[in-house]
């Protein structure tokens, strides 16, 4: 068996430890890369280690940070109550409000992530705030990224253009750029009735909010035995904050020991309450909400991050972590348990799966699968093959690595007279190499992952990577019928 096949089978097991088992699919890939790596590639350790995606590692956790900062000190929920105010309180609006600035972001120049990290904590925070689906709203964010991403001027549009530029095939740049807004578009149409859109309808602001409160108070208590009727029943609702297992921001002392020493004022306080047998057991379930000159200068950094990344250019990571320091050395006592707050779960299965990723592209993997499929008789099973692969290889590595790789192999048969349209081959890679963003192994789907609020994580990571598998299953048939058949 060659080591190439033996790398496949290895992912494919992982994929099925994680789905029977609770265990984080990042440690296994970061052992499978390990094994596999040095076992069967032949790799050192150190080669394997410059594999780990640190700009992706220090943008989730820069990202998360940031906001958990916005977070605790009442900025994002300040934002929420404006940006309702603002609709007049048609919350009907709001997840088209958030699809409609990921677009706009991202076909301005943007990069698809970066649009991502800035709108996906805003937008879940109105889920959380007013029972919106959080799966509705993450997908609602990610798929206006990438409607938008395709335009002229955007990242994916000049990185693709480039790349048929060079290999010497026509190329129509606005055919790509509607291609990849229609179908993102109509997706979100159809993700908006399928996740509860037709309750927003005739919903307003003072009524979700109400019911988001209802549902936060029965959240806290102990869930108590439901029968199956009722529960399925509940499970009907199109509301995505689940009865049970709801996780929240961390609360009370500080996790990491003497990592981050409590100020003594606070410790004198936590004495007291220990002491104390009537306290509650969670010591500060709600951190105070700091005040408003500090949310405006909250909001400004939030500003600030999107300035500088988007204008300048300048790691959304750094910059994140640079303005959470700011913020933090500003109010330390306020924001001290934002670190806590960090999504380190998915942070690992994240970079664990990326890594081993980059194990498989040394060793040969990527290239191996797509010229045994750029090699086949037929021209329009390739195409749809290759829209396959680029689609499977993008849900876990870059979109634009796979359009820079996958586009050139597909050169000879796009230029030898098959049938095949260029133009449509194209644009239906384009639109199924990045619409699989929505899944949670990739920077997208992870930054929704690490932002969702008020959830049980495990059961929306499972909801977020069944929806990816189906995007990933479908979506290149579609395209490919769309644009290389017809």
């Amino acid at each position: 068996m060659s080591p190439q096949l033996i790398s496949i089978y290895a992912l494919a097991a992982m994929f099925v430890v994680a789905t029977i088992l609770p265990i984080n699919m990042g440690v296994l890939a970061f052992v499978g890369a390990f094994l596999v790596g040095t076992l069967v590639a032949g790799q050192t350790t150190s080669a394997i280690i410059a594999g780990f995606p640190g700009g992706l590692f220090l943008t989730l956790v820069g990202i998360t940070f940031l906001f958990a900062i916005a977070q605790n000190n009442g900025t994002i929920d300040w934002l929420v109550r404006l940006a309702v105010r603002g609709v007049r309180g048609r919350i009907v609006a709001i997840p088209w409000i958030m699809f409609g600035i990921s677009a706009v972001l991202t076909s301005v120049g943007a990069v698809s992530p970066g649009a991502v990290a800035i709108i996906a904590p805003i937008a879940l925070g109105f889920a959380l705030k007013y029972s919106i689906n959080p799966l509705l709203m993450g997908l609602m964010v990610v798929h206006g990224a990438q409607a938008g991403g395709f335009s002229p001027i955007s990242i994916y549009g000049g990185i693709t253009n480039r790349v048929v530029a060079k290999a010497g095939l026509p190329l129509n740049e606005i055919v790509t750029f509607l291609a990849s807004f229609g179908v993102n578009l109509a997706v979100a149409v159809l993700l908006f009735f399928a996740l509860g859109g037709r309750r927003l309808l005739q919903a307003r602001a003072d009524v979700l909010a109400g019911q988001a409160t209802a549902n936060a108070a029965t959240a806290a208590q102990p869930p108590a035995p439901r029968a199956p009727a009722v529960a399925r029943a509940a499970g009907n609702l199109a509301l995505a904050i689940p009865p049970i297992a709801v996780t929240v921001p961390q609360a009370g002392p500080q996790v990491y020991g003497d990592a981050e020493s409590e100020a003594l004022t606070e410790e004198r306080m936590l004495s007291d309450r220990r002491d104390d047998p009537l306290a509650s057991d969670n010591v500060s379930a709600k951190p105070a909400e700091g005040p408003h000159w500090y949310r405006v200068l909250t909001l400004g950094g939030l500003i600030l991050l999107a300035v500088l990344t988007l204008a300048f250019n300048l790691d959304i990571g750094f910059v994140a972590i640079t303005i959470g320091l700011g913020l933090s050395l500003i109010a330390p006592n306020l924001q001290k348990r934002a670190m806590g707050q960090v999504s380190w779960p998915e942070i690992m299965l994240i970079t664990g799966v990326s890594t081993y990723v980059v194990v498989l592209e040394k060793m040969g993997t990527i290239s191996f699968v797509g010229d045994s499929v750029a090699g086949l008789a037929s021209p329009m099973l390739a195409a749809l093959l290759l829209c396959f692969i680029g689609a499977v290889v993008s849900a876990f590595a870059s979109s634009t690595a796979v359009l820079g790789s996958l586009i050139p192999l597909a050169v000879p048969f796009l230029q030898s007279g098959t049938g095949v349209s260029p133009i449509g081959f194209i644009a239906a890679m384009a639109v199924a190499s990045t619409i699989v963003d929505v899944s949670p192994f990739s920077t997208n789907g992870a930054l929704v992952l690490a932002n969702a609020q008020g959830v049980d994580r495990e059961a929306f990571f499972r909801k977020l990577m069944a929806y990816g598998a189906l995007v990933t299953v479908v979506a290149p048939i579609v395209v490919w019928a769309l644009f290389v058949v017809l």
